[in-house]
């Protein structure tokens, strides 16, 4: 049986909520990198589930890179004005943001791209594990990237 220490752990790595993390731990042994993959693939389950629904709120952002050289805008869409107004979401969409603006090759589709922040996962990834998170559907509507 997973321990508070451990399960306060994943939380900290994941942002799940702490019984959703004692549940995985329990399904992976109390190993923390099996659990975090049990919770990747229930975040993945879960964002399907979550497609159909409508994305009506949500934000734009911006990011300006050091040097004025590169610029990015990115309009995400969730369900909510409550989720759009969140911490979480401004998060990603900053976290979009930076991926659109390190990776300048648009050679493979942004969602399919790894994120440069953990190369193991996905754009499609992190965007999946938010909206786990959220408990609504997230969709990235448009984005433009300028560069002089």
């Amino acid at each position: 049986m997973a321990n508070i220490d451990q399960i306060k752990k994943l939380r900290n790595v994941t942002g799940v909520s702490l019984i959703k993390c004692k549940e995985a731990l329990e399904k992976a042994n109390d190993n923390i990198e099996e659990a975090r993959e049990v919770l990747k693939k229930q975040g993945q389950e879960f964002a399907q589930k979550r497609l159909d629904r409508k994305t009506k709120e949500g934000i734009i952002d911006s990011y300006i890179h050091a040097g004025k050289k590169v610029g990015v805008m990115v309009e995400l869409q969730c369900e909510s004005d409550f989720v759009a107004r969140s911490d979480g979401f401004q998060k990603l969409a900053h976290e979009i943001c930076l991926q659109i603006a390190a990776v300048s090759s648009q050679d493979t589709p942004l969602l399919e791209q790894p994120w440069i922040k953990d190369t193991k996962r996905t754009i499609k990834d992190l965007i999946s594990d938010y909206i786990m998170k959220f408990g609504e559907n997230v969709s990235l509507k448009q984005f433009i990237r300028y560069e002089l």
